[in-house]
């Protein structure tokens, strides 16, 4: 059972004195069958009282409020994890079998809000472009596989052209982003086919095999495929979650699943930094120093980022 020691850091810097800084923070990993945390250490500055609950989606929360003026803010997580091996999903029935299944549930508490559609602009170029038509003739595992594969193969893995800003409309347009923006466009296609699907951040802890979004946050989908249960499916690597996959939460879009997020008081600007450093197997305390801040991209434009000022372009032409 692989083990891992997992630092996070997120360091909010301001322009000025803040103060009343609230914020909510997903920096809890899930434990189930196939994940354990065994240790965790958070460290706030301004040691602020931490309050912990449960969401709607059985997540763990923390709130907290920094009401002293302050012109930084530093959340640091340490966490110990041991994950298991997921059974390898396989199809069970005929694909009328397990469609006619998903039309039954869709109405049901627990799914629903994975059916929620998000409507865009070039959404029927999209559908057209994935050809759903014919993953439609697929069982539902089948089909899930291929549009992961789609996304794998149709958008390029750029950092920092793209923000949690950043509309499906422009990621489209771009066919371009990181390990968020391929969840989302997932969703869409797993939706649009009714099969309930919902976004999961996290990290990948690959040992430096070169995986795209290793030493960061992550972010993939779960499909629900009939009697197999939530499949986790990462288009980013074009593969099906393993233990190298470390959940922190799940719900229906990044909003809900947000590692950190918050507000306060003060007019002035701010920049994020977030570092993630991983720990392999060692049952040793991952290395702060190892632990490299990297500003993380505000809303972009095209005065912001030569690539899409040249997407901006071709699509003029």
């Amino acid at each position: 059972m692989p083990r891992f020691t997992i630092h996070h850091v997120t360091k909010y810097s301001y322009e000025g004195p803040v103060r009343d800084s609230a914020n909510q923070i997903l920096l809890f990993p899930i434990q189930d069958e196939y994940q354990e945390l065994l240790r965790q250490e958070l460290i706030i500055s301004g040691d602020p009282p931490l309050e912990r609950f449960r969401d709607y989606y059985h997540n763990e929360v923390g709130s907290f409020t920094h009401a002293d003026p302050h012109s930084s803010l530093v959340i640091d997580s340490s966490v110990e994890v041991v994950t298991r091996p997921r059974p390898e999903p396989v199809d069970q029935g005929s694909a009328e079998e397990q469609w006619q299944y998903l039309r039954q549930v869709r109405h049901e508490t627990p799914y629903i809000d994975f059916l929620m559609q998000e409507h865009f602009s070039s959404m029927q170029e999209l559908v057209d472009s994935a050809r759903l038509d014919e993953a439609a003739a697929l069982t539902p595992l089948q089909a899930a596989r291929q549009l992961k594969t789609y996304i794998f193969d149709h958008f390029q893995y750029i950092k920092g052209i793209t923000s949690v800003e950043t509309t499906v409309d422009e990621i489209w347009n771009l066919k371009a982003g990181v390990c968020q923006d391929f969840a989302h466009i997932l969703l869409i296609l797993l939706r649009h086919m009714h099969i309930p699907s919902r976004y999961v951040s996290g990290y990948i802890c690959p040992n430096q095999s070169g995986m795209r979004g290793e030493g960061a946050t992550h972010a993939w989908i779960e499909a629900f495929i009939p009697l197999n249960g939530w499949v986790g499916l990462d288009p980013t690597n074009n593969c099906v979650v393993t233990d190298k996959h470390v959940r922190l939460a799940v719900g229906r879009n990044f909003s809900d699943c947000s590692p950190v997020k918050g507000t306060y008081k003060g007019g002035a600007g701010h920049s994020l930094e977030v570092g993630v450093s991983v720990g392999y197997e060692s049952g040793k305390t991952t290395d702060e120093k190892a632990t490299i801040l990297s500003p993380q991209p505000a809303k972009n434009n095209g005065e912001q980022n030569s690539y899409r000022r040249y997407m901006e372009m071709m699509q003029q032409q």
